[in-house]
């Protein structure tokens, strides 16, 4: 069972809201004080939360607004999460009007292969560190572009 959490940034650390405050260092990955491990930074394996196909032609912005870290990335149609930045707080997630975000391990069948169109949205943008300083991209993830136009209920 997963626990929520919250994540804030000071300076090299993410400080995880749980029972007590934890912190991660975000340039290693490693863990600080006997905190747990809830960063996703080069060498560090953990899973990363996915954006689905209800985010495409919609790119309702809430999640964005919500993220600590700053690492859902706006491409064409649809809104991706980078992998490397995202620090799993989950606190996109609940405020996807849509419901579009999911866990990886919960993402439903039928989109599991938003996970590879989130990761390699990425293959040539490497990590900026931040998605503020980029703005809007003007591509998406080939499983993303070849989608017709999706209609979208009022939210």
């Amino acid at each position: 069972m997963r626990v929520p959490i919250a994540a804030s940034i000071r300076g090299p650390w993410v400080t995880v809201q749980d029972w007590h405050d934890r912190q991660v260092d975000l340039t290693s990955g490693r863990l600080v004080a006997g905190a747990i491990l809830v960063a996703n930074y080069e060498g560090v394996s953990a899973v990363t939360y996915v954006i689905a196909q209800p985010c495409v032609d919609l790119k309702d912005l809430a999640c964005v607004d919500e993220c600590p870290v700053d690492c859902i990335y706006e491409g064409k149609r649809m809104l991706y999460i980078h992998p490397d930045e995202c620090v799993d707080c989950g606190a996109c997630e609940p405020v996807c009007p849509v419901e579009a975000i999911f866990y990886e391990d919960d993402t439903p069948d039928e989109w599991k292969e938003y996970y590879d169109a989130n990761v390699h949205f990425f293959d040539e943008l490497g990590s900026p560190g931040g998605a503020a300083k980029l703005g809007a991209i003007d591509s998406d993830h080939p499983i993303v572009a070849v989608l017709p136009p999706q209609i979208q209920d009022e939210h």
